[in-house]
């Protein structure tokens, strides 16, 4: 589900990097069981030698999104249970206290866009992958800590413009928004990215990263736990839109394009 290598010698004086791989179905769809193995893998990473971290995902996605026919099959008790484990799993991403890049190997939509966001940086490969946060075209709303993500990665203005606007970008559009960092060839994705999680972490002692860390994700942080009271909407709205019919219409129609 989640395959991890690491990158450097220490003997040689080098910072250790961990390279997670989602490793879930074709496309690294999110469903609990993924949800939940990101969270206890990066929330382990706290107390690991490794001294940073690459996130990536397979040749044809970095993460497609919500399992949404899991989602319409599993109902009200899959929602009461699957929203919980998707905020965690951007927490413990987002809050880990090393160098966190995202290697973008493709599609990064809706709650893969914004996993990606969670990074410190984020580098994408060119061609025809896609990146971008479409879930109100699904027909429901994020969990708060998304919505934070995006507005510290990217600023309020652009947040939303993607979030209201629930479009996908081109690696080039992409970056033109912040929403990625660099374009890259696909060949040298990851090796690029172990070189800037390995430079990240060599060049700054690692207590002062995560403190400096930690004060500028505060705010974001702050305003998730302020606002938790709206989990009763988010399930209400997200049950409701497997009784009104609309997210399998939806599917139903991103099926046919494919």
């Amino acid at each position: 589900m989640i395959e991890r290598e690491d990158d450097g010698d220490a003997v040689l004086g080098e910072a250790r990097v961990a390279v997670l791989r989602l490793a879930h179905g074709p496309v690294n769809v999110l469903d609990i069981e993924l949800c939940r193995a990101i969270t206890e893998r990066f929330r382990a990473l706290a107390d690991d030698p490794v001294q940073a971290v690459v996130v990536t995902g397979t040749d044809r996605a970095f993460s497609a999104g919500v399992d949404l026919k899991r989602y319409l099959d599993g109902g009200a008790a899959y929602v009461e249970r699957f929203l919980p484990a998707l905020a965690d799993a951007f927490h413990a991403v987002f809050e880990l206290g090393k160098p966190v890049v995202a290697a973008v190997t493709g599609h990064a939509i809706a709650g893969g866009g914004v996993l990606a966001a969670c990074a410190d940086v984020r580098l994408m490969a060119e061609g025809r992958g896609r990146i971008g946060v479409p879930e109100l075209r699904v027909g429901v709303p994020f969990p708060r800590i998304a919505i934070e993500v995006l507005r510290y990665t990217v600023g309020d203005v652009t947040a939303r413009k993607l979030l209201l606007g629930a479009q996908t970008y081109y690696p080039s559009e992409a970056l033109a928004l912040g929403l990625v960092d660099r374009v890259v060839e696909p060949d040298d994705l990851l090796s690029e990215a172990v070189t800037t999680a390995r430079t990240m972490a060599a060049g700054i002692p690692g207590d002062t990263f995560a403190v400096t860390k930690a004060q500028l994700r505060r705010d974001a942080l702050e305003r998730t736990a302020r606002y938790a009271d709206e989990a009763a909407e988010l399930t209400r709205l997200w049950n409701l839109r497997v009784i009104d019919g609309w997210t399998e219409r939806y599917l139903e129609s991103v099926l046919r394009k494919s």
